[in-house]
Order: C-alpha cells, then structure tokens, then sequence
C-alpha cells in the first residue's frame, strides 16, 4: 500500500502534473495551470508545435519534449528516468485532460507502479460540458470515447452500448461522423435522443439536439466541420425478473452462451454479461479467465 498526499507533492522535483489545456477558448486555461507549466522542468506534449503556441501566448518558457500515441512507450520510459532522477514533468495532450482519449495513461500507470507522485489539475474537458447541456440524464452516465475503426469490432461495441441503461458519450471526428450516426441509428433506433456538440467553447460552438434519425439527415445535409462529442441517451431500463433467463447460468455458463449461439467474441460477450446481470465488466473478466 503506498498513500500518495498530493498536496506536499504538488510542485515536488520527481512529480508528474497532469495539466488540462484549453479544448477551444484559452481564456478557459486556469492560473493554477499556468504555473505549474512555468515551474515544472519539462512539458510532455501531443505535438509540441500545437503547445509551443500555448506557452508562447502565456509567456511559459518550459522547453518541450514529444509524448504521444507513436512514440508513447519510448518517450515515457526516458520520462520515467528523468522523473527518477528529480525532474518535474508536466503531462499535457493537444487540447483537454491528457488521458481521457488522449495520450498519458500509460505514463501515469509507470508512475504509479514506481512511486513516482502524479499530480492531477482540473480544467478544460469535452465530455463533461456536453452533458451538462444535453438535457439527458446526468446522475449516472457511461464514458466511452472514440469508436474503434475495424467494422466488427465496432459493430459488436455499438451492440453493447446499445444496451447500457445510462447515457452514453462518444467522441467523433468530423470525417467519420455521418458514418458513426448512421450506424448509431440503426443499432440504437431512430428515436434514440441524442444531443451533439460541435466546436465547444469556440467562436462557432453549436449544439444540436433531436433523435438519431432527426440527427442522421442534419448530417447529410450540412457541412461538416469541428470536432463532435455525442451525449446518447440510455435505456433507462433494468431487466425484469422475466427476462433473466440466465439466473441459472454459472457467469462462465452465461459467457459460454454468447460466444457458442450467438457468435459474439469472448470481449463482447464479457461486457454483455456485465450489463445483464449489473456487475462491474473487470469483476466478470476476473471471474472468466481466472478458473
């Protein structure tokens, strides 16, 4: 057991800050933020031409070092000696929480298996504003990002998010996003509400509500541009008693039978199984593939 106390850490030589930068709008960069990027050693960043402009316009003088998807695991084992060795390293992506669909897990999770202290900042996210003004449900909601790309792998996770009771966010591009509604509509149904944010906190920020067929001829008619974050509203439903048909079922019996009659991967029918009997998707993993 190891009991991090970040406040002493904050500021420590040999700590890594996780520091939010502006999705849009720079006036949204807190002081706090702009601090801890002048007085850290070194600033990990997505693209460093991108964060050389925000440090220009906040007269921050760290210099920079390249940390992204390409080069994560080379990069991060050569911050991970410098953060050994007392350095001060501040983690941030191109725009929002570096993490959150974005660079910085792995980093974080080499820091923590080492000691190392990491220092998380509030500040600028999509997601979170997204909800907040959908006028979907707010008290539970399901985190997903961005949709993979091979078409069965997407199709077996649009199934099961197509199931989840609470709301859903995703994150899309705008060259993939008729597509995404496209497919959202048929796998949901078209009456699912769904509310759309596109350039959030810019100049141009719009939001654009209505049901997933509503949504699906918008998209075929307007100009895509921006950056999208979809708030998808649940089920709202949990299985009644009736519809358990698998409360004999062993949770190993229970996978068996998505995989073996209805052809779902063993990652699918684990997360199915999650859903259908309200347990967290690690403790029916656990439960699978340690027998």
């Amino acid at each position: 057991m190891w009991n991090q106390h970040s406040y002493h850490a904050e500021g420590r030589p040999g700590s890594l800050i996780i520091v939010p930068t502006p999705i849009g709008n720079l006036e949204d960069m807190t002081f706090r933020a702009i601090q801890q990027l002048k007085e850290a050693d070194l600033i990990a960043c997505e693209d460093t031409r991108q964060t050389k402009k925000l440090c220009n316009h906040f007269d921050i003088p760290t210099p920079l070092v390249s940390y992204h998807e390409h080069n994560k695991m080379k990069s991060g084992e050569k911050l991970l000696g410098q953060l050994q060795n007392g350095d001060t390293i501040a983690l941030v992506s191109d725009a929002g929480m570096p993490g959150i669909s974005d660079p910085g897990y792995e980093l974080v999770k080499q820091c923590v298996e080492n000691q190392i202290p990491v220092i998380p900042l509030p500040g600028a996210n999509a997601a979170l504003p997204s909800l907040v003004s959908s006028g979907l449900p707010t008290d539970h909601f399901y985190f997903y990002g961005f949709l993979p790309r091979d078409k069965k792998t997407r199709k077996e996770e649009l199934d099961y998010l197509a199931s989840v009771r609470d709301t859903v966010i995703l994150y899309e591009s705008p060259h993939r996003i008729k597509e995404t509604l496209k497919d959202l509509a048929v796998v949901f149904g078209a009456d699912r509400k769904v509310s759309i944010n596109r350039e959030l906190t810019k100049k141009y920020e719009e939001i654009i509500r209505g049901n997933l067929e509503e949504l699906r001829q918008w998209s075929e008619k307007e100009q895509i541009r921006g950056e999208f974050c979809l708030i998808i509203e649940g089920t709202g439903e949990i299985a009644q008693e009736t519809d358990q048909w698998w409360l004999m079922l062993s949770i190993v019996e229970h996978i068996d039978h998505y995989i073996n009659e209805e052809n779902m991967s063993s990652k699918a029918a684990i997360k199915q199984v999650a859903v259908d009997r309200g347990l967290p998707k690690r403790e029916v993993y656990q439960m699978y593939h340690v027998q």
